[in-house]
């Protein structure tokens, strides 16, 4: 089996390498978005708390 014909996956190649990109990018957004949305609650809370000093 050579690598074009395991890329090509029998005719279905687009379809299973699609999916597996779309797999991959919404487990990078399951990881980035919720950091990102703790930093920005955390910057909140800071200014915040210097305003009711």
């Amino acid at each position: 089996m050579s690598l074009d014909q395991f890329l090509s996956m029998g005719g279905y190649g687009f379809y299973v390498w699609t999916s597996y990109g779309v797999t991959f990018c919404v487990l990078l957004a399951n990881i980035i978005i919720p950091v990102l949305q703790r930093k920005q609650f955390f910057v909140k809370a800071l200014k915040k708390q210097r305003q009711s000093l």
